[in-house]
């Protein structure tokens, strides 16, 4: 199966040394990427974005047409004159928004989204999309409710109040979620993880619990996965590929307080082949991976492709990450159905066909 290249439009790349660990995995199958900001200070000025945008791009090798796409951080106080610098840079793509509280520890995030308003204002002046985490942290929410709270209360706020602005919903996990994209404008859009059309909450709790498998949103039950599933595959431009690919070592998953997010770079295009298929939806992948978000974005669709193969694969067990540690991927150990073909793997093959034909 060959289509056009992907890009991944929600990514975590962490910071030095880190960087070089995790990066190759989205070199493999990804054009483009747009990276988080949520670095230790946070991302929050045009300026700091160049300065990580270049050390991300120290480690792209010669010959890699790879482009990291930048984003801020925005938190209570954001200055709004970064909003134009954003749109003039060429290189921001988008301004994140964290609640206060859902994001790493120390991370400043958003107190009350309309105290952020004036900065919403800009954005939607200068058409730079608001890039969204969507969970309240209000403390009489229920964590399995926190998306289907947010999406009733601020976000339906935020679009009302800027009919033009660019939204992302990002990493949707609930079929509220769902249904607010398809019901919203067309300048209301999702990205969907691997692991939120894949897997339930039995993934997480059932037989004991796996931290590789806590992600926020946190997994949800069987009827929002399949929910969120159904609007992935279904042919929608407003839904496409944002892994929310999350690094973190061993002993910060495996701990009395294990972060939340699960790592997915290095199977990614793999996962969402599993996901489609299950579908029958096959023929709407490319789309989904390689068309509807250029398009939201504004940006070109790409014009490379890549090739993959319906053969078993196994997902390696742990990988290097940074210095003396290691980072265990999801579905470390299993057998996936599909593979990506590298590009000779990708000749050989035509070739094969050519003659499979010919004969």
């Amino acid at each position: 199966m060959t289509f056009t290249r992907p890009d991944d439009w929600h990514l975590h790349l962490r910071d030095e040394p880190y960087i070089g660990a995790v990066l190759p995995h989205t070199l493999r199958c990804f054009r483009r990427a747009i990276v988080m900001p949520n670095l230790h200070p946070p991302v929050v000025t045009v300026a700091a974005a160049d300065a990580y945008r270049t050390r991300i791009l120290a480690h792209v090798p010669a010959g890699s047409d790879f482009e990291p796409l930048m984003t801020l951080y925005l938190r209570d106080g954001f200055d709004s004159h970064e909003v134009g610098k954003a749109r003039e840079s060429g290189f921001v793509h988008g301004i994140k928004l964290y609640p206060k509280g859902i994001a790493s520890a120390g991370q400043p995030g958003v107190s009350d989204i309309e105290r952020c308003f004036p900065v919403l204002e800009a954005m939607q002046e200068h058409d730079l999309p608001l890039l969204v985490h969507g969970e309240s942290v209000e403390a009489h929410v229920d964590v399995f409710d926190r998306e289907r709270a947010f999406v009733d209360g601020a976000l339906g706020r935020v679009v009302r109040t800027f009919p033009a602005l660019r939204v992302v919903l990002e990493h949707i996990s609930t079929s509220e979620a769902a249904q607010f994209v398809l019901a919203a404008g067309e300048n209301v859009a999702a990205t969907v993880t691997p692991q939120h059309l894949l897997l339930n909450r039995n993934a997480l709790l059932a037989g004991g619990i796996r931290p590789h498998y806590y992600c926020i949103p946190v997994l949800k039950r069987e009827d929002h996965r399949h929910a969120v599933l159904r609007a992935a595959t279904s042919g929608s431009a407003k839904f496409f590929l944002g892994t929310d690919s999350a690094p973190h070592s061993r002993a910060t998953k495996e701990h009395g307080c294990g972060c939340a997010g699960a790592y997915t770079a290095h199977c990614a295009i793999e996962l969402y082949a599993m996901a489609f298929e299950q579908m029958g939806a096959l023929d709407k992948l490319e789309a989904f991976a390689s068309f509807n978000g250029p398009d939201f974005y504004r940006l070109p669709r790409n014009t490379g492709t890549i090739t993959l193969e319906k053969s078993a694969s196994t997902v390696i067990g742990e990988i290097l990450y940074g210095t003396g540690e290691t980072l265990v991927p999801l579905f470390a150990g299993e057998t996936l159905p599909w593979r990506l073909l590298e590009s000779g793997e990708v000749d050989g093959a035509a070739q094969a066909k050519a003659g499979a034909f010919a004969a």
